[in-house]
């Protein structure tokens, strides 16, 4: 498995549009794009190679809302980009990795995307993204 990267860092927040204060403002970071689904809003801003990605739920049942409510915010997951994303988690299960997603699923820009289980990682999410072709590192 070829690892490129730290694609990005995972942030839940309660909210997407104030939480850009703080980057934007404090930081001085300028925002890469924002995304949005049925439940969730995201928030990408590249910083060097790698980007900080700010995920906040827009339904109560969504699954970032759900843990705002619980008080378990803040850092989420650390993003690998790999070379191959089915390379890898065929390499990952044959060491006994246990995977959240047994086949990749598309996520943030067109990325093919899996989750590594936390138990098997000193329970830190990882999350593994292939950039889908001749996509630069910020595409979104």
């Amino acid at each position: 498995m070829k690892v490129k990267r730290i694609e990005h860092v995972g942030i839940v927040v309660r909210d997407v549009e104030a939480s850009r204060k703080l980057w934007e403002g404090c930081f001085g970071i300028k925002l890469g794009g924002v995304e949005e689904n049925a439940t969730r809003r995201l928030a990408l801003y590249p910083v060097g190679d790698s980007m900080v990605e700010l995920l906040a739920g827009i339904t109560p049942d969504s699954k970032q809302t759900k843990m705002v409510a619980e008080g378990r915010g803040g850092l989420n997951h650390i993003c690998l980009e790999v070379e191959d994303i089915d390379e890898a988690l065929a390499e990952l299960k044959a060491k006994g990795i246990p995977l959240l997603d047994q086949v990749p699923r598309i996520g943030h820009a067109g990325c093919r995307i899996a989750f590594l289980d936390p138990s098997a990682t000193e329970n830190c999410l990882i999350e593994l993204a292939e950039l889908p072709e001749g996509a630069g590192h910020h595409a979104i």
